[in-house]
């Protein structure tokens, strides 16, 4: 059995305000991956993967894309045995967006799966299976975990397999605590064979498509690990999830960074608006309705009526 598997990281083009939130926005959710999410990959104990980046198409000419893209090269070049380690495409998300119209999502999904499995089916190769993994730009997995999820499949016959619990950080002091979530959270992979991956409608059916990431159990034989798999990051930038999230447990200690990577990393400095910085203080039910009723609910409209 032969599989490529990809860390599939959505960095535009998810959500509203058109998937994208400033030149700001962008360079500090770069700042974190770098920081971050790198050094957690470079942890990994299998290095057998590659890391699938999508972007609008807005952002092949966006000159900080381009030097991040050329940064990464440093520490994954294109030329190391095995291929491209890195890939980046620029035709926009390629699972469900749950912040649209059921229409217009399932519009995007297609168009979007359409343009970029064009590019990607010669980096997939000749192989029986790909496995995808959702790589949050600002989360991250405990250095065993492709190791592990490579396995899972292996010995099972899984369609997608994830982590039920794991860690919350603040970034910027490196308080880290237990997240112990009432549903299934974002930190799974899905199991494909070559065409259902490559071919746009096969890959929407198979997947459901799934509207949000609660729901992939409902579509798919899914297994899930007891153990703690994955850290959320929380900075300033975070568009839904805060430190004060009411899934965050114990505090715990800081030796836990060892197993991501992360133990000797310096806590995080960004530039921020003063609306953010007021906003990550307050507990989370204050947050979730103020950026709601000032933030998004605004927003959405204004950009819905510049769209006619």
């Amino acid at each position: 059995m032969t599989f490529k598997h990809l860390l599939y990281t959505p960095f535009t083009g998810l959500g509203l305000y058109g998937g994208f939130r400033g030149n700001r926005w962008l360079r500090n959710r770069i700042k974190v991956f770098k920081q971050f999410v790198l050094p957690s990959l470079k942890a990994q104990t299998n290095q057998n993967f590659t890391v699938w980046i999508s972007w609008r198409q807005e952002e092949k000419n966006n000159h900080i894309v381009q030097e991040f893209i050329q940064d990464l090269e440093i520490y994954y070049p294109p030329w190391a045995i095995g291929g491209p380690r890195i890939v980046n495409t620029f035709h926009g998300l390629c699972f469900w967006d749950d912040k649209f119209s059921d229409k217009e999502a399932r519009d995007k999904l297609m168009t979007n799966l359409h343009d970029t499995m064009g590019e990607l089916v010669d980096v997939v190769g000749d192989v029986d299976y790909v496995y995808m993994t959702i790589q949050s730009s600002d989360d991250c997995y405990h250095q065993s975990a492709v190791m592990g999820i490579q396995a899972v499949f292996k010995e099972t016959d899984y369609q997608a397999f994830g982590f039920k619990q794991g860690y919350i950080m603040n970034y910027l002091t490196k308080e880290i605590a237990n997240y112990n979530p009432s549903t299934n959270p974002p930190f799974f992979t899905i199991k494909f064979t070559r065409t259902q991956f490559t071919d746009p409608s096969k890959h929407a059916a198979y997947t459901g498509p799934y509207k949000s990431h609660e729901y992939i159990g409902q579509y798919l034989k899914y297994g899930t690990v007891e153990e703690r798999g994955f850290i959320v990051g929380c900075h300033s930038e975070n568009i839904s999830t805060h430190f004060t999230h009411p899934f965050k447990g114990q505090t715990v200690s800081d030796e836990v960074l060892k197993d991501f990577g992360l133990y000797d990393v310096a806590s995080l400095k960004i530039k921020t608006s003063v609306r953010r910085a007021i906003l990550r203080r307050l507990p989370h039910w204050w947050q979730k309705k103020l950026r709601y009723w000032i933030g998004e609910r605004f927003y959405s409209r204004f950009y819905n009526w510049i769209r006619g």
